[in-house]
């Protein structure tokens, strides 16, 4: 897996129906790289820590190869690594083939796999369209979350270098997909009682 962009954004107030609504959901391209704090990716902008930054949700990386998909279906809009509100824009990332737990060198950082991202109504506004968290949600295709273990700078070019694979095997698609469905008792309990799933997501199985 690659980094092809590495992206931030500020505070930005739009119009969305009849109030106005607060994100940091609008993020580019940035040529220079981001330094991966603990907590969150140094210069960028979070609004609601409840469900952005902190421990488990410092960094998020979503796939470059994903872009071809969504592009075609939103051929207004101007498009830029960063539309999903990803820091990291990852050539190869795959979530079926993304494990809860696995541990990755990239750049002079280090960060592990922790939880699916769970879509709200924030990408329909960023995709100015209400039928985007459905879509994204049917599509399965998520992007994953980071804690970052060891802080550092990452830049575009950077490789992801897997140094530790996560344990048991249950894959960032596969818990997304328990997320939204009743089905599969038994890999729900694996998911569980993972010890590198984030809390959050354990509260949503």
């Amino acid at each position: 897996m690659k980094v092809v962009a590495t992206n931030t954004g500020e505070k930005r107030t739009v119009s969305w129906g009849f109030k106005k609504v607060t994100t940091g959901i609008f993020k580019f391209p940035t040529s220079e790289g981001i330094f991966l704090g603990i907590e969150d990716v140094v210069g960028d902008s979070v609004v609601d820590r409840k469900y952005h930054g902190g421990i488990d949700k410092a960094c998020y990386a979503y796939s470059a190869d994903q872009y071809s998909f969504w592009n075609p279906q939103f051929p207004d809009l101007e498009w830029d690594h960063g539309m999903f509100g990803e820091n990291l824009t990852i050539k190869g990332l795959n979530e079926k083939e993304l494990y809860i737990g696995d541990t990755f060198k990239v750049g002079d950082a280090v960060i592990q796999v922790s939880e699916p991202r769970q879509p709200c109504f924030k990408l329909n506004v960023r995709f100015n369209s209400k039928r985007m968290v459905k879509a994204f949600t049917k599509h399965g295709y998520c992007g994953s979350y980071f804690r970052v273990l060891e802080q550092g700078n990452i830049k575009p070019g950077d490789t992801l270098e897997l140094i530790e694979a996560g344990e048991p095997r249950i894959s960032v698609f596969e818990v997304f997909q328990l997320i939204y469905s009743k089905g599969n008792k038994e890999l729900r309990e694996i998911a569980k009682t993972h010890s590198k799933l984030a809390e959050t997501t354990k509260a949503a199985l």
